[in-house]
């Protein structure tokens, strides 16, 4: 290893945030807070209307807003612009899980009314992933500086990968039977042939069968765990603070549940998010790249938080814009397909 790079990763500082003990105490237990809100008032089952979702959705669009503008006014520009560039960053990753959820309640066939259920435990469970993976990835971050080459590295292949599969048309395709968690369910324990409301699993003939519920939330759950693999070292990219990391995460995952609703019939038609998402992660995969050599190489420039900020908001409205023509003109049809090896009535094991 040449001597600058190993100097370089002898003196990497240990990362610094912003947040005192207390401050991320109360962000926590907000966080708990409003994930049990959601959850009491999806307990009685009901289908969801425009205006309720369009509210909610407002409600998780100005909170992150106003909490940017008071990280703004007490730490300063840089942080506020870290933490909107991040949040917008989780945002539009998140529009393209809402493609695979859609995928996963459509195969499962999920009731109307419990798909806002199923979507919590979803969300639930990738607050607790992304926090193992922001924690993690922080250490990580604190002890060898060229962790940032293998985030960027990872950022890079990733958005390869879906710039290829969006070429090809199978960026979102799912194929139920195939996946592990679906099938190690179905070997362990019995599955009922239809759903039993809000119920995970239910005693029948004196032994306890789980319902296609708990079945899809299990799948649901895998599909958190491929998520927080690109979205985690992505908000890295932009700021190093594990704080702001966890604040743009929680934030980004807490409104997906009513902008499921919102967006369920506008999915369709963004057709060329793929393209967008691929240069976004590349973009952020170079700067993290930039980053790591600055380190070292004090000549090589690093690109400006303000600057990724434009970057990643022009990439979004451009393949809305050209997504929204090519569907408007019938010039493409979707890429989200499911594929579905056989209906959910028959999984009774």
């Amino acid at each position: 290893m040449p001597a600058s790079v190993l100097a370089a990763v002898e003196a990497e500082p240990a990362l610094t945030s912003i947040a005192s003990p207390t401050m991320w105490g109360i962000t926590i237990l907000a966080v708990l807070g409003l994930l049990v809100m959601d959850f009491i008032l999806t307990r009685r089952p009901h289908e969801v209307s425009m205006r309720e979702a369009l509210g909610w959705s407002a409600f998780y669009i100005a909170l992150p807003l106003a909490f940017g503008a008071f990280l703004w006014s007490r730490y300063g520009s840089t942080t506020g612009v870290e933490f909107l560039t991040g949040y917008v960053v989780e945002k539009s990753l998140s529009v393209d899980n809402l493609f695979v959820f859609m995928l996963l309640l459509t195969a499962f066939a999920v009731p109307a009314a419990l798909q806002q259920r199923v979507l919590l435990f979803g969300i639930a469970g990738a607050l607790v992933l992304r926090g193992i993976f922001i924690a993690l990835g922080a250490a990580v971050l604190a002890s060898f500086s060229f962790a940032f080459l293998l985030f960027g590295a990872i950022l890079l292949l990733t958005g390869v990968k879906i710039l290829r599969d969006q070429v090809k048309g199978t960026g979102h395709e799912v194929d139920v039977s195939s996946m592990r968690s679906v099938r190690l369910i179905r070997r362990v324990m019995p599955v009922t042939d239809d759903y039993r409301g809000p119920r995970l699993s239910v005693r029948e003939n004196g032994r306890r069968m789980l319902t296609p519920l708990a079945v899809v939330v299990a799948a649901i759950f895998a599909t958190d765990i491929v998520f927080a693999v690109d979205s985690v070292p992505a908000v890295f990219g932009i700021t190093s603070d594990p704080y702001l990391v966890f604040a743009t995460n929680a934030f980004a995952l807490l409104g997906l549940r009513a902008l499921y609703f919102v967006l369920q019939g506008a999915l369709s038609k963004l057709v060329h998010l793929g393209y967008g998402l691929a240069a976004i992660l590349g973009f952020i995969g170079v700067k993290l790249v930039l980053h790591w050599a600055h380190g070292i190489w004090p000549s090589v420039p690093e690109i400006p938080t303000v600057l990724s900020l434009g970057v990643i908001v022009v990439a979004l409205l451009v393949v809305t814009a050209t997504s929204l023509y090519a569907t408007r003109h019938g010039g493409e049809d979707s890429h989200a397909t499911a594929h579905v090896a056989e209906p959910v009535e028959s999984r009774t094991d």
